[in-house]
């Protein structure tokens, strides 16, 4: 299970590079510091139940904050096009 998350933090790591690359220093920041977290986690060698846990917490904490961004924060039809 620790090399899932080395998997996800290459991923991440891929994407991060690709919004810096296209001038989005925001989402590569918040991509970048994913990539680390993930990466972090691989190297604790934790039971395969708890990569589970933390996993499913991620997932949580993740779609409360996009759910609230895309409510609350987001502009429809910010595109500018």
């Amino acid at each position: 299970m620790n090399r899932m998350f080395r998997v996800l933090g290459f991923w991440t790591g891929i994407f991060a590079v690709m919004f810096y690359l296209g001038d989005m220093k925001d989402a590569s920041l918040l991509f970048f510091g994913q990539t680390i977290l993930f990466v972090f986690l691989s190297y604790l060698n934790l039971t395969e139940r708890m990569y589970i846990y933390i996993f499913g917490a991620y997932l949580t904490i993740f779609f409360a904050g996009f759910t609230y961004y895309s409510i609350f924060i987001m502009v429809p039809g910010g595109g500018g096009h």
